[in-house]
């Protein structure tokens, strides 16, 4: 269902309160097919709605990659379904609804920023993308085959599971459901950050893998100085896909802080 530009997956709420909707946001190379299970879990008592990100998935492609776009699709998203949302992120998700929160804080009750801080990283993820174009394609019509071909190019099992749910096998020839010429192009815009000013002022939680070194001890006083009243939680034995290696966990620290 395309709510503003993006494609939407709408889980309506089970049991519904009083809640607001809670709106979640994949990472690079991610899709809203990625969160299907926590997306369920987290509709028990409100609706939850999971985006494709502009460039992935099923929405569609644009010649830019940048968070203040990114942020514009996700309040064109807010505002069809009724602000303000909740809204969780991971890594250039969580960029991209810090980007939403500071520039449109009406829209956003309460933030989960998963495993990224607002800060420029150095490294880059286009060699991914290299091992994505480097897959051979042809006659491939099981995910498996496609696992044992990726392997070749890269090694943890775990990943190539993730990146593999963004090939859609059933188009003739099977093709990556993600923009990756454009993805590679904005590359430093991806993993850079746009230096916005403003403060968030609501509750914002900065949860990360307790392996990751994503979020520094560091990088806190550049988060305070936008989120104010950021808290901090780690998840033991996970790391940077922290919903991924632990998603009981993620989902019961999420449902803590977005108690009312």
């Amino acid at each position: 269902m395309p709510w503003g530009m993006l494609n939407t997956v709408l889980y309506p709420a089970t049991a519904p309160t009083s809640l607001p909707a809670l709106l979640i946001v994949h990472g690079l190379f991610g899709s809203a097919r990625n969160w299907g299970v926590i997306a369920r879990r987290m509709a028990a008592d409100r609706d939850v709605v999971v985006v494709d990100m502009r460039n992935h998935g099923e929405s569609p492609q644009f010649s830019s990659h940048s968070y203040p776009d990114m942020a514009a699709d996700l309040a064109a998203v807010i505002e069809q379904h009724g602000a303000p949302m909740d809204v969780v992120g991971h890594s250039m998700g969580g960029k991209a609804a810090m980007q939403l929160a500071l520039m449109h804080g009406d829209l956003v009750d309460r933030l989960i920023v998963a495993d990224i801080a607002p800060v420029a990283y150095s490294h880059d993820q286009s060699h991914h993308i290299a091992a994505m174009r480097g897959l051979d394609l042809t006659d491939v019509t099981q995910r498996s085959e496609a696992d044992r071909r990726l392997a070749q190019h890269m090694d943890d099992p775990a990943l190539r599971a993730f990146f593999l749910q963004s090939l859609d096998l059933k188009a003739t020839p099977p093709r990556w459901r993600l923009n990756l010429d454009v993805l590679e192009a904005e590359m430093p815009k991806i993993v850079g950050w746009p230096g916005t000013e403003g403060k968030f002022g609501g509750p914002t939680l900065f949860l990360t893998g307790a392996d990751s070194h994503y979020v520094q001890p560091d990088y806190r006083n550049a988060i305070r100085a936008q989120f104010p009243t950021a808290r901090f939680a780690k998840i033991l034995g996970a790391g940077h896909w922290l919903h991924a290696d632990k998603p009981r966990e993620f989902e019961d620290t999420m449902r803590v802080f977005l108690a009312r």
